[in-house]
């Protein structure tokens, strides 16, 4: 018994000595990220949407940084984060590259005709960002708020069920135009 009882206690010690210094490990060599990947994937739309072809915005700022992937594949993005990009990292800007979108001028948002909808799940499987609810055999909808409009839902659906819709503004942020003077004037001020 007292074999028994000295074996768990060395076993204890030994435990904490060894749990004191990977503690200490950890905290002396800890590795900070790289500060440029998180600049990289705050100036990025968050769409998540695949169309640079990286799983979402943060891999994509992650292949820029490392060098591994030009600046110019985000359509979401457009020309404004191209440009964004270029004066973040000290490079020409260049053109979106056509080959993985268009930037689109109005945000779209996928609408589901529902009466139509046969519940195959195919778009929720398809949805980066989890924007889509409904359950197998069940009808389904898009929550607009959460929705990219990266459009990657559109083409799996079997029914042809989804349209992309320009996003329509609510009543509380519509607000009447200004005359063209006082546009005129503001712009001289500023």
């Amino acid at each position: 018994m007292l074999l028994i009882l000295i074996s768990i206690v060395a076993l204890v010690i030994l435990a904490l000595i060894f749990g004191a210094v990977l503690g200490f490990a950890a905290v002396r060599f800890k590795v900070e990220g790289n500060p440029i990947v998180d600049q990289l994937d705050a100036l990025l739309p968050q769409t998540q949407c695949g169309q640079c072809s990286h799983p979402g915005c943060r891999p994509y700022a992650q292949a820029i940084a490392d060098g591994l992937d030009g600046i110019n594949k985000c359509p979401p993005g457009g020309e404004s984060t191209i440009a964004a990009i270029a004066d973040l990292l000290g490079v020409d800007p260049e053109p979106l590259d056509a080959e993985h979108g268009e930037e689109k001028d109005v945000k779209l948002v996928a609408v589901i005709r529902e009466d139509e909808c046969i519940g195959c799940t195919k778009c929720i499987q398809a949805c980066p960002v989890d924007a889509i609810l409904g359950a197998a055999k069940q009808m389904h909808t898009v929550i607009s708020d959460e929705c990219t409009g990266c459009d990657l839902c559109v083409e799996p659906c079997p029914v042809d069920c989804i349209d992309m819709l320009p996003v329509t503004k609510p009543m509380q942020s519509w607000h009447w135009p200004k005359p063209v003077a006082a546009q005129l004037i503001i712009t001289d001020k500023g």
